[in-house]
């Protein structure tokens, strides 16, 4: 038979890498806190520092602060063995590029041998990968420090349109610019973890906007690229229709950097088979000057567009303005409230492709096979049986792919958010990327099992602001968001968007946008929560 951890087990099992790579007092320290990827790169290059004492450093800000934030499921326990063969391959003459020896954390769905990919719930516990995701071994091949595993909401925020902030395993997580907001979802702990200073960058993935409001609610940069321009094998899937993860990083540039090693086309994702044809080294796309003559469409009236948001979002367009940019409103019918149609995907998709995923684990260390059997696990386990699973048992209910509603929902909504939407707004007003406001300032956290505010939740047609983020992530377009400074003593975001594979105009703006107007204001209330 067998062996089936106790709740307790577990616990202390996700929780003991954390003890085990205990930071040694006596070594040399590394000032981590708002170090750009950039320089830790060039000071690993320069000899003013090695991996392991970076990685050190960065272990001992997650021991510190992660207490109060919940950003961090564990640290990977061989985080310094990782750090150590870098410095030596370094001694050696045999540096891998840029990454090699930078620590970056991973969101919980994303497989990396050593760890546990649990995608925030228990039923995943085990759930032991005997192969790195294609972003892990890219990382890897890169020299990067694989530091650990960041906190998710539970499923990448599909199991309840009821309120369930972060996941089962990870705790709730708590927006580093005040305690009591929320960091958004689903890659709430990559989100906290750039903001905070927990990693040199992260890695999220994104559904349907999950990589930029996190991006936003925390004051870093995030882009959500073209679907497969990045390879989604090894990730714990909602839907690979929209599904891709992307790099979260306090600069535009920190983001190019990781976006140029996890870009690239892979065999395990046949979707990804024209990624190499488009991937570029995304540093060299960046371009002060990149704003000059370019005709950007302004689009209002979105998700929480509002007088007290346009002022920020007016500041930030001057800024464009200023730089070169011709400005151009786009009406705003242009764009609909199409969460209803993504509901209806991303619920058909999920009952297929989390069994597709399901079906590459152990089944000696993951019993649950099917939807089916999730579902069943969450009313029988006293960890999960407190929260809802109203998706879940929506997307259990659904016929599969081949069911013609589905066929003809599928088509009706790529229609309105491409060639009625992005494209017309893109094509019709003559311009070469559209912004928006991302998201408005973080909001309270709710309690639990209270609802409210779901993407995906059933409302009437119309009945909300459409969501760029959301169309965005339905039409598989990429999606850059810049932080464009505070509201409120909250971050406030700027969103870039653009036609398939126009990450490299779009970074060039992001990053015109970020030297020009120098809006990010890193958090500080984690750390008085720390010294309490």
């Amino acid at each position: 038979m067998p062996y089936r951890p106790s709740p307790l087990s577990v616990v202390l099992a996700l929780a003991l890498p954390l003890a085990g790579c205990s930071p040694n007092p006596n070594a040399q320290s590394y000032a981590v806190e708002e170090a750009p990827l950039a320089k830790i790169s060039g000071d690993l290059a320069g000899g003013k520092t090695t991996s392991v004492s970076v990685t050190r450093a960065y272990i001992a800000r997650i021991k510190t602060y992660d207490g109060a934030l919940h950003a961090v499921i564990a640290v990977a326990p061989d985080a310094l063995d990782q750090a150590a063969a870098s410095d030596k391959r370094r001694k050696e003459g045999k540096v891998l590029g840029p990454m090699d020896g930078v620590p970056v954390l991973l969101k919980d769905n994303i497989d990396a041998v050593g760890m546990p990919t649990t995608a925030g719930s228990f039923a995943l516990a085990e759930n032991l990968p005997a192969r790195d995701s294609e972003v892990a071994r890219r990382l890897r091949a890169a020299g990067a420090v694989i530091l650990g595993k960041a906190n998710t909401s539970q499923w990448a925020g599909l199991r309840t349109t009821s309120g369930f902030n972060g996941s089962t395993v990870g705790g709730s997580p708590k927006n580093p610019y005040d305690l009591t907001r929320s960091p958004a979802g689903s890659s709430s702990g990559p989100g906290i973890a750039a903001a905070a200073s927990l990693a040199a960058a992260t890695v999220g993935t994104d559904t349907t906007g999950s990589i930029i409001s996190p991006s936003s609610y925390n004051g870093v940069v995030g882009i959500r690229p073209t679907v497969a321009l990045i390879s989604r094998r090894g990730i714990v899937p909602v839907s690979l229709t929209q599904d891709t993860s992307g790099p979260m990083a306090r600069s535009v540039t920190d983001t190019a950097m990781m976006l140029s090693v996890l870009a690239g086309s892979d065999a395990g994702d046949p979707a990804s088979k024209d990624a190499d044809a488009h991937k570029a080294d995304y540093v060299k796309s960046l371009d002060a000057g990149s704003l000059k003559g370019k005709r950007l469409g302004v689009l209002r009236g979105t998700r929480d567009y509002s007088e007290a948001t346009r002022v920020p979002f007016d500041k930030a367009l001057e800024v464009l303005k200023a730089q070169g940019a011709e400005l151009v409103e786009i009406p705003e019918g242009v764009l609909q409230d199409i969460s209803q149609e993504d509901r209806i995907v991303l619920l058909y998709d999920f009952k297929e492709d989390i069994a597709a995923y399901l079906a590459t684990t152990s089944p000696d260390k993951v019993k649950t096979r099917t939807l089916a059997d999730l579902i069943a696990f969450n009313k029988s386990d006293p960890r999960e049986s407190s929260h809802d699973q109203d998706l879940f048992d929506a997307a259990e209910a659904t016929a599969g792919r081949q069911d013609q509603a589905y066929i003809d929902n599928m088509a009706a909504a790529k229609r309105m958010v491409q060639a009625d939407g992005l494209d017309k707004a893109l094509k019709d007003y003559n311009v070469s990327a559209l912004v928006a406001l991302t998201r408005g300032p973080p909001e309270p956290i709710v309690p639990d099992n209270t609802g409210g505010g779901h993407p995906i939740a059933q409302h009437d047609k119309g009945a909300t602001p459409p969501s760029t983020s959301q169309i965005a992530a339905l039409a598989g377009y990429p999606d850059l968001t810049v932080p464009m400074g505070l509201l409120d003593g909250l971050p406030v975001g700027i969103s870039f968007m653009g036609p398939p594979w126009s990450e490299p105009m779009l970074l060039a703006y992001g990053y015109a946008y970020e030297q020009a107007s120098h809006a990010r204001v890193p958090p500080q209330a984690y750390k008085k929560a720390a010294a309490k």
